[in-house]
């Protein structure tokens, strides 16, 4: 097994996008965004370059936590916008899925990275996150717009810049 790459996403550009293959081990450190609001096709009060939006609905806290379960949702609900949110910038999505062809294309089109957290983790998970603050939507609860501090958050590469899939791949041996 291959060793885990760790992430900073306030280095993470494209360029480090398309080293990293489907299968890839990482561990991400830095800041994240959670979004329903992309959705809509809404100009959103962040600049999207180089940034990793992760695709959840979070539980509410414990007192003392900054977040509750933070386990990833099924990414494929977001694919007909994710086109759109690629062309802004984005660099690295996190959730869970297969993705359709349409998005694979943007991915590479884009230089972005999909990785997946670890479905039914979701109190693990929580446990990487430092901080949360909603940025913005803060009417939707769950589904606002905000962004998340994390420390060793683990994923694996799926969807590389190349359009490999490790959902595919990872599956063949």
């Amino acid at each position: 097994m291959a060793e885990t790459i760790r992430i900073n996403t306030e280095e993470y550009n494209e360029e480090f996008s398309r080293k990293l293959k489907v299968g890839d081990s990482v561990l991400i450190t830095g800041k994240i965004y959670m979004t329903e609001a992309l959705a809509r096709g809404e100009k959103l009060p962040i600049d999207w370059t180089n940034k990793f939006v992760y695709y959840l609905g979070p539980t509410p806290a414990k007192p003392g936590d900054p977040i509750g379960s933070a386990g990833p949702t099924t990414s494929g609900r977001m694919d007909a916008y994710t086109p759109t949110m690629l062309d802004q910038g984005i660099k690295g999505m996190i959730g869970k899925g297969s993705r359709k062809p349409a998005v694979v294309e943007s991915m590479k089109k884009n230089g972005c990275t999909y990785f997946a957290a670890v479905g039914g983790a979701a109190a693990l998970i929580a446990k990487s996150i430092k901080k949360y603050e909603v940025l913005a939507y803060g009417e939707l609860g769950p589904e606002a717009l905000a962004e998340l501090t994390v420390e060793d958050f683990p994923c694996i590469v799926v969807g590389d810049t190349e359009g490999n899939n490790f959902y595919e791949q990872g599956q063949k041996p």
